[in-house]
Parts: C-alpha cells; structure tokens; sequence
C-alpha cells in the first residue's frame, strides 16, 4: 500500500494530532504551535512521511471555511449591522496602516512599487483561524476586545477579493484568474434568496422525516453549497460560508446546526495548521534564520502596536487590548493564496513569495509562545479587568429549558415577563413553529446531546429545567448535566412517584410532579362545590399537600422494598384520615 496515498496522509494526520496537541497543551504553549510542529515533522523539511502538503492545504481550507460558518450564526444580521462602525473604521484603519508600514519597510530592500503593494497588503492581513482560536481558548472572543479584534478580522477577509484583483492588475503574465464582477453579485444575491426563502423549509422537512445522520448532512450541505456558489463565482468560500452562516442565526436550528458542525469543524481546522507547518521551507530558512526570524518579529511588532493603538483610540486599556492585538498580529493564511497568485502571474520573484510565506508561517509558530509571555506580563491586571467580560453580541442566558411543551412553556412565560433571559431547546420543528408565533425563543436540538447543549450556552447558564415528557429522557439528561455540569441547579419535571426517586436518586436538585398541583387544586375545588368553605378547603388541601410530600421523601429511602412501600402508604393513609378528624373535632 502507497504509505503517502490518502489512507496514510490520514494516519498521519491522526497521529500527530493525538500526540502533539496534548503535548503541546500541557506545555501550556497551545494547540495550535502543536499542529504546526506536527506538520513540520511529517512534512517535506521533517521526515517526509507527506509528501504534497500544497494538495493538502487546498482541502483542509474546509476548516476555515466551517470556522466562519460557525461564526456567522452567532451574529444575526441586526447585531452585525451594529458593528458596522467598528468593521469599517478599525478594519479599513489596521489594513491601510499595516499594509504602508510594511511596504515602506518591503520598499526599503525591494526598490519596486508593485512588491512593496502586494506584501505590504498581504501582510496586513492576519490569520482569522488562528486569531479566533487563541481568542476562544481564552475565553475573550464574546468580551469588547474581543468583539473588536472579530470586527478586524471581519474586515480583512472583506478585503482579499480586492486584494486579490489588484495583484491580477499587475499581473506581468497575461493569466486571467478572476470572474466578472457581476457574477460575484448574481451568487450573493442567489445565496441570501436561497438563505431567506429555502433554507429553513429544508431543515424543517428533514427534522420531521429524517435521522440524526441526515440533520447532520444537511448542516453540511449547506455550508458546503453556500461555500462553493461563491468559489464559482470568483469570491471567496469563507465568505459565503459566512453569509449562509448569518442568515441562519435567528434560525431555530442555529444549535442543532453548530453542535454537528463542530467536530468536522475542529478536525479540519487542526489538518489546516498542519498544512501550514508542512508548507514552510526549512531549507530556506536555514539560510537566513536570524533575518527570517528578525523579519517575522517586525511584523508582528508594527501589527500589534497599530491594533493596539486602535484599540486604544477606542477607548480600550492597554493591558486589555496589547494581549489581543498579539492575537492578531501574524500574518494569515490568506497571505499564501496572495503570494501563489503573485507568483504565477509574475508579479513577484518566486524565492521572494517563498521568504514571505516562510515570513507568514514562522509568524504563526510564534504567536503562540508570544501571547502566553504578554498574559504573564499582565496576569495581574487581567484578573481585574471588567469591560473585556461584558458581552456585546448575545445576551448570555441564565436559564436552559430542555422541552418546550406546556410544561415549560410556563416557566418561559414567567421568565420572559420577568426579562430573564433563557434559551429553550425542542426536538419537535412544527411545535417550534407554533410556539414562536406567541414570541417565544426556542430552537431545535435534541437536549440529549452533550454538544447541542454546549452550543446552547450551557456552560453559562445558573439552572437547567429538564421538562421533557418521556421519562428515559429526563433521566438520561438529569444523569448527564449532573456529571458535566454539577454547578448547575436542575429542576426535573417527574410524571409519577418513580420516576421522582430515580430523579433524586440521580442527583437533580429539585423534581416537580407534573399534575400533582393540579390534582390538589382539584381536589379543593371539589370540597367547595360541596358546600366547605374556600379557606376551609384550601387548608385541608394544603395540610394533604405537605403530608404527602413528607411521606414521598420518607419512601425515598426505601424506593426499592416494595413491602415496605406498602407499610408506608397504610400508614400515611391512615395518618391523614387521624389528622382530617382531629381538625373536624377542634
């Protein structure tokens, strides 16, 4: 068998990842520096185990691509929309300072106006996968920094069609490599039709009729359709991922869809920073390391001031916004299409745009190491920051319905009136459709499911009601929020008296029985229509109330002793029935 054929590329790349993200994880210098030392290990500088790296980079492009899609559908079009000053002014501003800087620098070496437009803007431009990666890890992509720093990134990817068209401009080779500009408008206009108007029915139509397999197909079917109508089109597919991304955030899939992106997300995200290591041209480097390296250095050094001193004219500390701007401050994967298309219309000497991508790739190795020495340097002064922890983007909820029926339609109620936020999950798409015609927010997801929960906001939420109407349900989430989330406070809904010991014996904090109060409600209807008064058959009903509950919490202890459940219900009958005549003789 050919080792370096698809099935060994893939071994490979399972090996290096199961290896040398742990290591490099517990060397607390991040996931990302592993993979890429993993790709110059395996690469054509290291052992040579992958051979094509170039074939490879072109399919692990995906990850980046489903990176955005995730992305868009945390930003609905009117919180985008809010954001637009930031993505014009910081992004436009950080891309044109950048871009003179480095060119005035790129000038200085290369006398030629066209090198120093086409690297000055190539490297202006950072690495979207990278920076978002560091920034999640860190849990400060939903904080104000963070917000911004996306604002920057969002603006770069913006910018790499025009880029793109004016290194074709200077192109000294009659090479042809862009569509015309109105096909790149008939794609857009066709992808938010095709968003606005087909794409909920089909995600309805198949979470009625489908499995689990053909949700999750769908999820990439759409990132993959949205991604490719607009590579035909001559645009970017991160783009349109993007644009299918955002059209789908007020979508009631929006969880279902990100929780079955998520693990091709990560895998392909991981084989693309391999990618990159197995690109970089050690040889190259040996030749020059100190100057290469001195070269990546000043990069980052004139990116991280310009974003940091942005951050700052927006009002931003310098110690909340230097560690983000680090974040920012390599150069990006797009840099190496820049420099492929660059050098295949002559426009640069090819061992120049081969300096540059070593430039790009040692720039991403270190901004790792680089962001770990600035958190340490300003350890203290995080600790006390408090904008960069204010979410702009969503609202965070506090509470997590699982099952939206009439159950947990009131506690929604209740919560809305009260302007707590929540979030509702329901696997039922026509009852989501119901429901949401009365305002109410909730969105499809099989509650049962660890990383549809995730995608939720479970992780910041203070309780979780479990309202579910089957009882294995119920059960099998109690047993799962109690083992991965044992801060969260459950409330169970019970359907009878064991399925109320098997929830408390599990570990929930508080199990409702659904028509217990109803039941008792009735019952004190009843005696007044027989002639007791209101308040009379209130207070018998409540004294049933609290018997009853006291003698359920002392069968508890012996649920699974049947004869000894028999004793305890004799006795209680037989205690309420000595209590009633005691109150009717007093």
């Amino acid at each position: 068998m050919d080792i370096q054929g698809p099935f060994g590329v893939l071994l490979f790349f399972l090996i290096a990842a199961v290896f040398a993200v742990p290591l490099f994880r517990r060397l607390k210098l991040g996931a990302i520096l592993g993979y890429l030392v993993a790709g110059i290990v395996i690469g054509p500088a290291g052992i040579d185990l992958v051979s094509n790296p170039q074939d490879i980079l072109h399919f692990s492009e995906i990850g980046v691509v489903l990176l955005l899609f995730v992305i868009g559908l945390e930003l609905s079009p009117d919180k985008l929309w809010s954001m637009k000053q930031h993505i014009a002014g910081l992004g436009i501003t950080q891309i044109g300072l950048s871009a003179l800087i480095v060119g005035i620098v790129v000038y200085a070496f290369h006398p030629m106006m066209n090198y120093a437009i086409i690297i000055g803007l190539a490297l202006a431009l950072s690495s979207t996968a990278f920076a978002i990666q560091l920034m999640s890890e860190r849990g400060i992509l939903a904080s104000r920094c963070g917000r911004r720093g996306f604002a920057i990134l969002l603006m770069q990817d913006l910018a790499v069609i025009p880029v793109l068209l004016l290194v074709e401009s200077m192109a000294t080779s009659p090479v042809s490599l862009s569509k015309p500009w109105w096909y790149g408008v008939i794609a857009t206009v066709a992808l938010l039709f095709v968003g606005r108007f087909m794409i909920n029915p089909l995600l309805k139509m198949v979470a009625r009729y489908g499995s689990r397999e053909s949700m999750t197909a769908s999820s990439l079917l759409i990132v993959a359709g949205a991604a490719f109508l607009m590579y035909a089109a001559g645009l970017s597919m991160g783009m349109g991922a993007f644009v299918a991304g955002i059209m789908l955030a007020n979508s009631s899939f929006r969880h279902q869809l990100e929780s079955d992106i998520e693990p091709f997300k990560g895998l392909t995200l991981g084989l693309f920073f391999i990618s990159i290591g197995m690109t970089l041209d050690l040889q190259l480097f040996l030749q020059n390391p100190v100057v290469l390296l001195g070269y990546a250095l000043l990069l980052m050094g004139v990116k991280s001031l310009i974003i940091g001193g942005l951050f700052k004219w927006i009002g931003i500390d310098w110690r909340q916004g230097l560690p983000v701007a680090f974040m920012l401050s390599q150069g990006g994967e797009f840099a190496f299409v820049v420099m492929s298309q660059a050098e295949l219309t002559g426009s640069l000497s090819s061992e120049l745009a081969q300096q540059v991508n070593l430039v790009v790739g040692l720039s991403m190795a270190l901004t790792t190491p680089l962001v770990g020495l600035i958190g340490l340097m300003f350890r203290v002064e995080d600790n006390n920051k408090v904008d960069t922890a204010t979410p702009e983007i969503d609202e965070t909820p506090e509470v997590l319905i699982l099952g939206f029926g009439r159950f947990g339609q009131a506690t929604g109620r209740i919560l809305a009136a009260n302007s707590i936020p929540f979030t509702a999950l329901d696997k039922d798409a026509a009852h989501i459709d119901f429901v949401k015609q009365f305002g109410n927010k909730v969105y499809f997801g099989e509650a049962g499911r660890l990383e549809v929960l995730q995608a939720a906001g479970i992780d910041k939420v203070k309780v979780a009601l479990v309202a579910t109407d089957r009882t294995e349900v119920t059960e099998n989430i109690t047993r799962m929020l109690v083992k991965h989330y044992p801060h969260i406070k459950i409330i169970a809904r019970a359907r009878n008296r064991a399925s109320y010991w098997a929830l408390r014996s599990i570990g929930a904090h508080q199990v409702i029985r659904e028509v217990f109060k109803g039941s008792v409600e009735a019952a004190s209807s009843t005696l007044h229509a027989l002639g007791f008064s209101m308040g009379e058959a209130l207070r018998k009903a409540d004294e049933f109330e609290s018997h009853d509950n006291a003698m359920l919490e002392h069968s508890y202890e012996h649920r699974d002793d049947l004869e000894k459940l028999i004793e305890i219900g004799r006795k209680g009958r037989s205690d309420l029935e000595r209590l009633f005549k005691q109150d009717q003789v007093s």
